[in-house]
């Protein structure tokens, strides 16, 4: 993936001199992450009853766990790749939509900065590289099974999106979100970094089956008050070692209450990069914490308390801190945010309880939420691309700081949409109420099967809290619906746009026909497209569960199942 990209970066800057080059290569990068969602559905039969395939000397391992999140990952980057390898607007002409007429003919249009604003996206060559170097970093991570490999692979990750939060040269917000980013995201390493040198130093080992192997052993020889003493130190301080690696992994997902930087970052970096971040690294770092929390859950901290119960307490906070301070936002990307915190809380929580079912809930929501969290950012990008038509005096602009990069950052810019793009309204409508988990919609589902598990294994009190959050939760997102259902919007189409005759030449059959366009301006279908998908998935999963249900429970069971099955 990396190699091809290098090398078709090289040679498109090598022929052409056009910055809009980038749109091109945006291209390239969709065509490379369909290849490799390809490569890995053809190995799925290679991880067999998750034994998997150990690669590079055992640093990293490939199982089927890992290629379905892999390809998950792979998938959603084609998506977002999709948002600058195509402009955002189009014309359209019912007199030329016929097969016969798009063959047939060839337009020649005259002028089109109209429909096709330049974003500072169309001119950054570098942004699909830099997405493919988080890939690459994020699919290592998933892989990895040492901890040095694990550390390299976060870093990789992390470095291409402290780059991309600051890759808009000429945003001053997005240069400072990305300096608080890249400030306090260091900070998160350096725990990790300083858990693993101290589990190196008292287990003499970094490979992941050997650090199992020797807490496990540590256990046994403590449980039966056997005089192994180098054995009983290490039981006795391994679980505060993993309790700082945790500490990291829950900055770099913005897990309560080390979440303090996602609103700020969200808020300030360009929406399309906002995309990216607010999705892509929480799957990999989950991924790794699935695999941490359940080859070591039976490391405890005193008698009663395992090192996971420090999730737990996580979750609980991320749930309340997402939900109470998200009633207090007028900042839509902000309010995203705290969103995202809140769902946190809900994945650790399934995380942490580490049973068949839980895990199963645990697989299925985080699948649901990122391809749902997608759908919201591309209906917010889109809205911003159809409000380029219309003015508003009545918004005060001194909050819209970076406007070209972020057109939509208030609540109270959907006002009265639905009487401008009833479509995107009622697609936004979907979304927002699967994130409150309203039926049959697909984040219902996806909480009841969390706070089934939790039920089940007698987690009374964190049930309640997660049903009483998503209630209170409710609140803001039906807030922003009855903004743009019932209240009145203030908008005003541009006068230069209502009296716009846009100038093009229709050839045909060696004959010229000169014709005008007058506001023939939708989204192109690089976006409608996959907010179609997206939504219809939402909405009709419950008429479709069987393959994505199967997917969960499949790599819920393989990852319980004990080797000597074979």
């Amino acid at each position: 993936m990396l190699l091809t990209s290098i090398f078709l970066l090289i040679l498109s800057n090598s022929l052409s001199l056009n910055r809009d080059i980038s749109i091109y290569y945006s291209r390239i990068g969709i065509i490379i992450q369909l290849y490799c969602i390809y490569f890995c559905y053809n190995n799925l039969f290679v991880s067999y009853l998750n034994l998997g395939v150990g690669l590079y000397g055992g640093l990293f391992s490939v199982t089927s766990l890992d290629l379905i999140f892999n390809m998950l990952i792979f998938i959603l980057t084609m998506f977002i790749l999709n948002l600058t390898g195509f402009y955002p607007r189009k014309f359209w002409l019912n007199k030329y939509l016929s097969l016969n007429m798009l063959f047939l003919t060839k337009l020649k249009l005259f002028v089109y900065n109209v429909i096709n604003k330049k974003g500072e996206q169309f001119t950054i060559i570098e942004y699909t590289l830099i997405i493919l170097f988080i890939v690459m970093g994020s699919i290592l991570l998933i892989s990895s099974s040492d901890l040095v490999s694990v550390y390299l692979s976060l870093e990789l990750q992390s470095y291409g999106l402290y780059i991309l939060c600051t890759l808009y040269r000429n945003s001053e917000s997005s240069t400072s979100s990305g300096l608080t980013y890249f400030l306090l995201g260091g900070l998160s390493s350096c725990f990790i970094l300083l858990g693993i040198g101290l589990i190196y130093a008292n287990s003499g080992t970094t490979y992941l089956d050997s650090f199992y192997i020797i807490t496990n052993l540590a256990n046994i020889i403590k449980d039966n008050d056997l005089n192994y003493v180098i054995y009983k130190d290490i039981s006795l301080y391994i679980p505060y070692y993993l309790l700082l690696i945790t500490i990291g992994f829950l900055f770099k997902i913005s897990a309560a209450p080390f979440h303090f930087w996602s609103p700020d970052v969200y808020d300030g970096i360009p929406t399309i990069v906002t995309t990216f971040v607010a999705i892509m690294p929480k799957i990999s770092i989950f991924i790794v914490l699935l695999h941490l929390v359940h080859f070591s859950n039976n490391i405890y901290t005193s008698i009663e308390y395992s090192w996971t119960s420090s999730l737990l307490v996580s979750s609980i906070l991320s749930l309340i801190i997402g939900t109470i301070l998200g009633l207090t936002q007028f900042r839509i990307k902000r309010l995203f945010a705290y969103s995202t915190i809140s769902h946190v809380g809900f994945l650790l929580l399934a995380l942490s309880i580490n049973s068949i079912e839980s895990i199963q809930s645990f697989i299925f929501y985080l699948i649901q939420y990122s391809i749902s969290n997608l759908n919201a950012f591309f209906i917010l990008l889109g809205i911003g691309y159809t409000l380029y038509f219309y003015i508003n005096n009545n918004i005060d602009h001194k909050n819209l700081l970076d406007k070209n990069n972020s057109p939509i950052q208030l609540v109270s810019q959907l006002k009265g949409y639905f009487f401008i793009n009833p479509t995107l309204t009622l697609s936004l409508t979907i979304t927002l109420l699967s994130f409150a988990g309203i039926p049959p919609l697909v984040g219902f589902f996806a909480k009841l099967m969390v706070l089934s598990a939790a039920l089940q294994n007698g987690f009374l009190f964190l049930s309640f809290i997660g049903i009483l959050t998503s209630v209170i939760s409710a609140v803001y997102y039906l807030n922003i619906i009855k903004i743009m259902f019932f209240d009145k919007h203030d908008y005003i189409f541009s006068n230069k746009l209502s009296n716009l005759e846009i100038p093009i030449n229709v050839i045909k059959n060696n004959t010229i026909d000169s014709i005008y366009l007058k506001s023939n301006i939708s989204l192109s279908n690089s976006l409608s497209i996959p907010i179609s998908i997206f939504t219809l998935f939402i909405l009709l999963f419950m008429f479709m569960p069987d393959q994505w249900l199967d997917i969960s429970n499949i790599l819920s069971f393989i990852l319980f199942t004990p080797y000597n099955v074979i």
